[in-house]
């Protein structure tokens, strides 16, 4: 039996704040074979989440604590859905249907949500980056995630 506290959300959050990606992650499942991938996923403001799409799987994102902003795209990076997330109020979770281009950013420092999908984790196909979004690192970063908190359906970078 596994139990989860507030605790291991603070000790997350302060993980997430040291980060240099400014997010951590602790694995509730014991492995990348489980068939079922389940983990918590603590964010500050400035975490940046490339675009990408999981091409066979959906992902489910229930939020925790704090709130997140939802982003989903076209092939040719065209913003096509926007939604919010709250652990306070208003919708808490989203599910992203496999093939889905999409990205997500928190309001707020210390945000959290834990995340589930089908396993086993294969690196090698879990996950395909948008070309027309900048990769993590690249100093364009800063500017597409200014232009990302503004986006609306129908804008394209």
């Amino acid at each position: 039996m596994q139990t989860f506290d507030s605790d291991l959300l603070a000790d997350l959050c302060a993980r997430a704040a040291a980060s240099p990606r400014a997010r951590a992650h602790h694995n509730i499942h014991a492995g990348n074979d489980d068939p079922v991938q389940r983990f918590l996923v603590a964010v500050q403001h400035s975490s940046y989440f490339r675009p990408h799409r999981h091409h066979t799987r959906s992902e489910l994102a229930i939020t925790l604590r704090g709130g997140f902003d939802v982003l989903a795209f076209d092939d040719s990076g065209t913003v096509t859905g926007r939604w919010s997330t709250s652990a306070d109020s208003g919708a808490f979770a989203y599910e992203t249907p496999a093939g889905t281009w999409h990205t997500l950013f928190a309001r707020e420092d210390a945000s959290v949500f834990l995340e589930v999908k089908q396993g086993p984790y294969d690196p090698a196909t879990a996950v395909d980056f948008a070309p027309w979004a900048p990769a993590e690192g690249d100093p364009a970063v800063a500017q597409y995630q200014l232009w990302l908190r503004a986006a609306r359906p129908g804008d394209r970078y």
